[in-house]
């Protein structure tokens, strides 16, 4: 087999061939990350041969103590940031990246909020225990009944959408007695460098309102006495490496937030999340330190030349949180070689898994990177293509990549870096039963989230259960006339 060049046509020109195609590239791994003397990969100080041998493949592993110290990084990153100039921070996770009751256990007790956006996102976030005072409640269509909930249960914040939300949270909360804080998300109208798909703050998507018709809601807000409005929030957008995007985005907030103060007070700026991750080695994420340092400090410029306080400043970092801890495990099933033509081959190698575990290469054309994770491959790096195992042409695993030229069916393939997005997205498509997520620690691995048997699938199937019955009544009437 031929190994590939660096000038492969088929490989993009981030990606280069890597004098060791067994490395763990720094920050795309988790700290814990290893290789033992024989070469299997450990996570956390279990061995992938043992996660396989105990729980199956595929397998999502989530590193907890590389989850806490991302918290507890970006927390005091922040917090510094802001006291610098003399105010305050709050940090929520943002659950939809990946929410258990571990995990937000993990997170609180490392001092973060919890940012949620469904029903089923604020029970999960109840049961592990949060107080419901430090959770905040978003979306773009909240039912009553969510409403309601997040009322009845004191909700610390709801950040409010629209006109039509804003009467019917106000109607809701009046019918039970409280008063509910709010926030009004806006659009800047920056729009981060990213893919379209993850862009949340132009004009022409679904979330939040207009810089221009925000006053006329804050005033509406201000008038229903069962609102306090606390303040705005905007989100530009995911996976935003630097900071020029978050700053210009403040500079039209700041704007906007010191003329509504004339109107009553207006404490709380929220500037929302999308900090990137690195998940391939060529990604080069700004350490959280500088870019908290950078965007706090575009707040104050702001402030300072309006002549106002700077206000307390939140965020909602999710992916930076749990992305780089989580790492997938899949079994190698085929390999083949593909021939392109005049353009060479590719080695197609097949997994395990797939779009089901994994949607976002499919939604978003993400890469991710890969390794053999059961021995250290001794040949030389080869261009691959990791697929799954779904009836899917663009059920892709991680798009390009170098492997050692001898992988084969029976590798463990490990890939880095989907500890956000990947279980939170995940879908029984095929019929495929969803991966369970196990924790790791200190050489300990523990089900956090249980996976889908083939059980599971078929006892959701009504036809199944009315079929069973039929022919159990076919059975006991047999024979009579």
């Amino acid at each position: 087999m031929q190994s590939a060049s660096p000038d492969d046509a088929l490989a993009p020109d981030w990606l280069k061939e890597p004098a060791d195609p067994n490395d763990l590239a720094p920050g795309v791994w988790p700290a814990s990350a290893r290789r033992d003397s024989d070469g299997e990969l450990e996570l956390g100080g279990v061995g992938v041969a043992d996660l396989r041998a105990r729980f199956g493949t595929p397998l999502y592993v989530l590193d907890e103590a590389e989850v806490r110290a991302h918290a507890a990084r970006i927390r005091s990153a922040f917090t510094a940031a802001a006291a610098a100039h003399g105010t305050k921070a709050r940090i929520y996770y943002a659950g939809k990246a990946f929410l258990s009751t571990e995990v937000v256990r993990w997170v609180t007790e490392e001092g973060l909020r919890v940012d949620v956006c469904s029903r089923g996102e604020l029970e999960i976030a109840l049961a592990a225990g949060v107080k419901p005072s430090r959770i905040g409640f978003h979306g773009n269509n909240k039912t009553v009944a969510e409403l309601e909930r997040a009322v009845e249960v004191g909700v610390g914040t709801i950040i409010l959408d629209s006109a039509i939300e804003i009467e019917r949270l106000g109607a809701i909360a009046e019918r039970l007695g409280a008063v509910q804080r709010v926030l009004l998300r806006v659009n800047s109208g920056v729009h981060a460098e990213t893919h379209d798909f993850l862009a949340t703050a132009h004009e022409d998507q679904k979330f939040g309102t207009a810089l221009e018709a925000a006053p006329a809601l804050v005033e509406r807000i201000r008038e229903i006495r069962s609102l306090k409005l606390r303040g705005l929030h905007c989100h530009i957008g995911s996976q935003i490496f630097g900071s020029a995007g978050f700053a210009e985005s403040a500079s039209r907030l700041v704007e906007l937030h010191a003329e509504l103060r004339a109107g009553g007070e207006l404490p709380l700026l929220n500037l929302g999340g999308g900090f990137g991750i690195a998940y391939t080695s060529a990604d080069d994420p700004t350490p959280i330190e500088e870019l908290a340092s950078a965007i706090v400090d575009a707040v104050a410029r702001e402030c300072e030349v309006r002549g106002i306080p700077v206000p307390t400043l939140a965020f909602e970092p999710g992916r930076a949180v749990v992305g780089q801890a989580g790492v997938t495990l899949y079994e190698v099933g085929t390999t083949k070689q593909v021939s392109l033509g005049d353009r060479g081959e590719r080695l197609y190698v097949s997994v395990d898994g797939g779009m089901s575990d994994n949607a976002r290469p499919a939604l978003y054309g993400s890469q991710y990177s890969a390794r053999i994770a059961s021995r250290l491959g001794d040949t030389d790096p080869v261009l691959v293509r990791v697929v799954g195992s779904h009836c899917e042409s663009g059920d892709v695993v991680v798009d390009h990549e170098y492997l050692p030229s001898d992988v084969t069916p029976g590798d463990l393939l490990a890939v880095p870096a989907t500890g956000a997005y990947c279980h939170a997205l995940s879908s029984n498509y095929n019929h495929t039963p969803r991966p369970a997520v196990v924790a790791v620690r200190d050489g300990l691995a523990r089900v956090i989230v249980r996976g889908d048997t083939l059980a599971d699938l078929l006892a959701r199937d009504a036809g199944i259960a009315a079929a069973q019955t039929e022919r159990a009544g076919v059975r006991a009437g047999e024979g009579e006339e």
